[in-house]
């Protein structure tokens, strides 16, 4: 049988404007919350994991009131971090960025996305659902492309857009969509970095 793997960014939290770690969802990130748990509601899911930040949780706790069969577990591996330092192939451009973090942030947040690979991309069947974070995200992707360690940076997930993963028996994994947002009006298409109209 074939492994699904839904990944989604959780709401638009309070603090996000102020630049503190964690809060509840807003007013916004609930109604993004409901609308992934609306997009979700048909999915056969076994499993829903998540960080144990407040704002995942709270994401979470919206897509088991759709799934009163499904309890959300916290799972550490899913905590938000940045999953690699810089490597010699990294851009110029990205130097800056790593300026902000130890080296002690850098070496957890790479043994981190180790073991969450190794969990929950192993062999499996059925569809589990992961709420976590951007960089978590990212990093997945990343996996899954087998592309070079710093290409996480520029891989971004709308709050509570929709990346799925499939694994057939026998197959790599492939990414079947990536921040998928058709469940998402306009307004609250948020979270992804200001880019010039088109």
């Amino acid at each position: 049988m074939t492994h699904y793997l839904y990944l989604v960014r959780h709401g638009e939290h309070v603090d996000a404007e102020h630049g503190m770690a964690d809060g509840p969802l807003s007013a916004r990130g609930r109604r993004q919350a409901a609308a992934i748990a609306d997009r979700l509601s048909g999915v056969p899911l076994d499993a829903v994991w998540h960080s144990p930040l407040e704002r995942a949780a709270e994401t979470a706790r919206a897509v088991a009131e759709r799934m009163p069969a499904i309890t959300p577990v916290p799972s550490a591996l899913l905590f938000d971090c940045v999953p690699s330092g810089p490597t010699p192939d990294t851009p110029p451009g990205y130097e800056a960025f790593f300026g902000s973090y130890t080296d002690a942030e850098l070496d957890a947040g790479s043994a981190q996305m180790a073991d969450a690979v190794d969990e929950f991309l192993a062999r499996k069947s059925g569809h589990e659902l992961l709420i976590t974070h951007n960089f978590v995200i990212a990093w997945f992707v990343r996996e899954v492309l087998d592309a070079p360690t710093w290409r996480w940076m520029t891989v971004n997930q709308a709050n509570c857009g929709l990346t799925l993963l499939a694994q057939r028996p026998g197959r790599p994994w492939t990414l079947v969509t990536h921040n998928d947002m058709a469940h998402l009006p306009v307004e609250l298409r948020t979270g992804l970095p200001e880019l010039p109209p088109v």
